[in-house]
């Protein structure tokens, strides 16, 4: 799965603003767009996926 980030912000270009930062600093990817959240401002959300434990993922033969 990896670990999961949520951007908040008090608009939607704002959010998207910090969502584009965090993604580019810490390499996340987006997996929600801008959104109104419950209550005031926005948010969006990112996840850094997580890399294969050793042994697992590609170019590896069983």
């Amino acid at each position: 799965m990896g670990v999961s980030y949520m951007v908040r912000g008090s608009t939607e270009s704002e959010c998207q603003r910090e969502l584009d930062r965090l993604c580019r600093l810490l390499g996340a990817v987006p997996t929600t767009a801008p959104m109104r959240a419950s209550g005031p401002g926005w948010m969006a959300r990112a996840v850094k996926p997580q890399a294969p434990a050793v042994g697992e993922g590609l170019g590896v033969e069983r």
